[in-house]
């Protein structure tokens, strides 16, 4: 049975308190990418992710910290590739936890499938400046090839796409493209949520009546 994210649009966020901001804005899928805190306020933060995701009918996504996400209730794991050595894919699954992985190469979309998840994501697609990364810009070609290899999976793109990049993701064969800048580091936030999800919205369309 194939399985659909529950919008084009994915915001990565840095604080719990964008859930709250973001969710009535009408995101439905919201990273919290929490770094660099200490145990207790990890927690904490996490638990008030949670608390806005079910508040305002938002799928919530843990990156890498698995075992609070559990605990917390959160709705999705993302976990890099580093995190696949250590994480316990046995005890997500039977949390009901749905899964996404980051990719970079052909040898991690391999990685990545031999563990069934829930959606590939594929970075950078453009260069970004929010991390050092040791793999150079993807491009839209990429996606298009990806997307072929996934097949029913949903393929996510991240990296340097902005309002207006983003259209051209979904035209490639994304099913969902992410930022986190173009969100939370803009002086509109909730403009920019509806402003993408018209915009990806439309670009999905096109692509329906050309097939």
């Amino acid at each position: 049975m194939s399985f659909t994210l529950p919008s084009r649009i994915y915001p990565v966020v840095d604080a719990a308190r964008w859930v709250a901001r973001l969710g009535p804005a009408g995101a439905r899928l919201i990273q919290l990418r929490l770094k660099d805190m200490a145990a207790d306020d990890l927690r904490r933060e996490i638990r008030a992710g949670v608390h806005h995701a079910r508040q305002h009918g938002v799928n919530l996504v843990i990156n890498d910290h698995w075992r609070i996400a559990i605990e917390e209730g959160g709705d999705f794991i993302h976990l890099g590739q580093e995190d696949l050595d250590t994480a316990d894919l046995s005890a997500i699954r039977a949390a009901g936890l749905r899964l996404g992985i980051s990719t970079h190469s052909e040898a991690e979309l391999d990685r990545a499938l031999s563990v069934a998840p829930d959606y590939v994501a594929l970075g950078p697609i453009w260069p970004t400046m929010l991390k050092k990364m040791p793999w150079g810009p993807q491009g839209t070609e990429r996606l298009t090839v990806w997307k072929r290899r996934v097949g029913s999976i949903p393929l996510v793109a991240i990296g340097g796409i902005t309002l207006a990049r983003a259209p051209e993701c979904i035209t490639a064969g994304a099913d969902c493209v992410s930022a986190v800048s173009a969100f939370i580091r803009m002086p509109d936030p909730e403009e920019q949520v509806k402003a993408w999800l018209a915009a990806t919205d439309q670009a999905a369309a096109l692509q329906n009546q050309d097939l």
